[in-house]
């Protein structure tokens, strides 16, 4: 098995939005905001080649969208999705399985692209993989999260034939990880669990976007049950302590992947790093 990092560029946000309830003085000594109190962050994805599989997990927030919409998050970066991955030596054409962790349009508006006006597959040999219940969920949004959940970005999933759901009890479809259910966040996130050189590489999605994240009370305003993802935090950050487990980071600005200790305060980073270290 190999893994590549899958870098799409960066967004930014507001960081109060970020981070919920903790103040700006607390949370700005570790993600910085400019003069509009928006910070940057990363949109990193992860390539995994297992055997005769190429399986994408997420995929950023793609280019499709309109000027004004685009105008809201600021992309920069001289990264993209194709060209990341032909940095790593494959095409779009040899995605086997594009796996999201969930429906948000920052982690799978790049699967979708418009030709000649038509929606059709970035992946266009790939099985996309969703799960029936938060499928449900995104395709039938509450009012909070309908900005997320774009339709444009989903519904041609399903349209294209390309969409196959992972089952939460028989999780049998991918050999190369486990996947972990938590609904703080959104419903049944998916985040995968990867055996990797003797190490469990865990994609933290928005469970943790980033180290700035990982005290207990830095959750996001985003989240749809706030006291669910700090349960289900504590939890995970926990057990990665105590197993030693590398979190990948999807969000942060700088940091690949870091891991937790337990402290007098609570589990904290122990380190940082990037994924070639592992």
């Amino acid at each position: 098995m190999k893994l590549h990092v899958i870098n799409t560029g960066f967004f930014k946000l507001d960081g109060g939005a970020m981070f919920g309830v903790v103040p700006k003085s607390l949370w700005s000594k570790t993600n910085p905001a400019d003069e509009n109190n928006l910070c940057s962050w990363a949109m990193r994805c992860l390539l995994i080649e297992d055997g005769d599989k190429l399986i994408l997990i997420d995929n950023g927030i793609g280019d499709k969208q309109d000027a004004k919409f685009l105008s809201h998050y600021y992309l920069h970066g001289n990264d993209s999705l194709v060209g990341s991955i032909q940095k790593a030596g494959f095409g779009t054409g040899d995605i086997t399985d594009m796996f999201l962790t969930h429906l948000h349009f920052d982690h799978c508006g790049g699967g979708v692209r418009v030709v000649d006006g038509k929606p059709s597959m970035v992946f266009d040999r790939a099985k996309y993989w969703s799960n029936k219940d938060h499928w449900h969920w995104a395709t039938v949004p509450n009012a909070r999260e309908k900005a997320s959940f774009l339709k444009e970005n989903i519904m041609p999933m399903q349209e294209s034939g390309h969409l196959h759901f992972v089952n939460e009890g028989n999780q049998t479809s991918f050999s190369a990880f486990d996947i972990h259910f938590v609904s703080g966040h959104t419903d049944k996130m998916m985040i995968p669990k990867i055996n990797y050189n003797g190490k469990v590489v865990c994609f933290m999605a928005d469970l943790l976007p980033s180290v700035g994240h990982i005290p207990l009370p830095y959750v996001m305003g985003y989240d749809t049950r706030p006291l669910l993802t700090l349960e289900e935090k504590e939890s995970f950050l926990n057990e990665a302590a105590d197993r030693g487990y590398v979190l990948f980071l999807e969000h942060d600005p700088q940091h690949e992947c870091c891991t937790v200790k337990r402290t007098e305060k609570g589990v904290r980073v122990d380190r940082t790093f990037s994924l070639h270290e592992i």
